[in-house]
């Protein structure tokens, strides 16, 4: 396996021209990879979608793995930027059905096009590459805190019985939306996505904690 190239996060310090040039290669590349894979995305096709040249991509990514773990990190940074909103004030059954609804919304607006751009990312990467998959395992453990973290809030306001295990809780909801998100972009239709989080939303009501 060749050498590890360091961390995506740990991008040395940039000029303000330097990291404009960069966010632009990024998203380019971002945009390439989740239309036609990593492996269908070239750097000369990012050098033409960024308007950059080759010596710039390797400055600043090092190479294309550096460039798809860059990738891996921008995605999940766009994902969590969109949910952020709801996400932040999960704290009761109907701000869980508000954050379903709200990623259904954005299925229909794509027509079930294109699925999650973390778990594009996944599928085609998380064999090829240790350090592929540690990124991928991270992304994906940025995105289960904050609904972990929701969970907490409903079970210390009473929401949530004591003895609801939020973690496993967290699980089950992310993986209906993954689960429901793939079937939606395979079958063209909403449909399994609004069935898959309705269950884990269900379940999740099945631990409500019952009046006083």
């Amino acid at each position: 396996m060749p050498a590890e190239a360091a961390s995506p996060t740990a991008a040395p310090k940039l000029t303000k021209p330097g990291r404009r040039t960069r966010e632009r290669i990024l998203e380019a590349a971002a945009d390439l990879m989740f239309q036609k894979g990593v492996a269908g995305t070239s750097i000369p096709d990012v050098q033409e979608a960024a308007n950059a040249s080759a010596s710039q991509i390797y400055h600043y990514f090092g190479d294309k793995r550096g460039l798809v773990r860059a990738v891996i990190g921008f995605q999940i940074e766009a994902t969590l930027g969109n949910q952020r909103p709801v996400l932040d004030h999960l704290d009761s059954f109907e701000a869980l059905h508000a954050w379903c609804d709200a990623a259904v919304a954005a299925q229909e607006r794509r027509h079930c096009v294109g699925g999650c751009e973390i778990g594009s990312l996944a599928s085609e990467l998380v064999e090829a590459d240790d350090a592929y998959r540690a990124d991928l395992a991270e992304a994906f453990e940025r995105w289960e805190t904050p609904i972990r973290d929701g969970l907490a809030r409903m079970q210390e306001r009473g929401v949530l019985t004591p003895g609801a295990d939020v973690r496993d809780l967290a699980t089950v909801m992310l993986s209906a939306v993954q689960g429901g998100l793939l079937l939606t972009q395979i079958r063209r239709s909403i449909h399994p996505f609004k069935t898959a989080t309705g269950a884990a939303v269900a379940y999740i009501e099945s631990f409500a904690a019952k009046p006083q």
